[in-house]
């Protein structure tokens, strides 16, 4: 069905989970997916470094415990999707800053399902990528092109951090543009701002 490949790091200390997930992964159908191993923080850094998944896969306990907040954050890797890897019981509101999650319980069918949401190719997700900026989004990127950062910006429009960050990975998803720089030229082509208001 699709001949892109989608690259998707599994970060799992168990080589039991984690190779059986990597299995999984070969095999799903109608995907074609380059799973990468990671066994730990170092090795992540690396694979981040060398080869830019589409997909993290990571356990929540990942390296004693996976900042998924700061990851998310930083620009080099905030429009990676993540899955959060649930090999047991986990509280959920642990896991709502994840994009989604993969228990060990799931079957092939729901795997493959939830990588294709993520990826967007089902049609109905791809007509979605044409939807409209909100007015809050439109505010939070007048706010990254004036130079503010996350904090500033949440305490500007009265909004938490996290809310903010979310904020920017929605815009990023939905113009396709991932640095300031990008922002800027959109914000003026745009008429949201004007250029005597951007910090150079």
């Amino acid at each position: 069905m699709k001949d892109e490949i989608i690259r998707i790091a599994v970060a799992e200390t168990s080589i039991i989970v984690r190779s059986g997930l990597v299995s999984v992964l070969k095999h799903l159908p109608d995907l074609a997916i380059q799973p990468l191993e990671v066994t730990t923080l170092e090795g992540l850094q690396n694979c981040l470094q060398a080869n830019i998944p589409d997909i993290l896969v990571v356990n929540p306990s990942f390296g004693g415990w996976f900042n998924i907040e700061a990851f998310h954050s930083h620009p080099a890797t905030s429009s990676i999707k993540t899955m959060a890897l649930v090999c047991n019981i986990t509280d959920h509101n642990l896991l709502k800053d994840y994009d989604e999650s993969i228990s060990l319980f799931d079957g092939r069918e729901d795997i493959c399902e939830k990588i294709k949401k993520l990826q967007h190719l089902d049609e109905t997700e791809a007509e979605n990528e044409q939807e409209a900026l909100s007015v809050r989004e439109k505010e939070i990127i007048v706010c990254v092109v004036k130079g503010l950062m996350n904090k500033e910006i949440a305490d500007q429009l009265h909004i938490s951090i996290h809310t903010v960050i979310t904020h920017r990975r929605n815009i990023a998803r939905k113009l396709q543009i991932h640095s300031p720089a990008g922002l800027t030229i959109y914000a003026i082509v745009n008429k949201l701002v004007e250029l005597n208001e951007i910090k150079l």
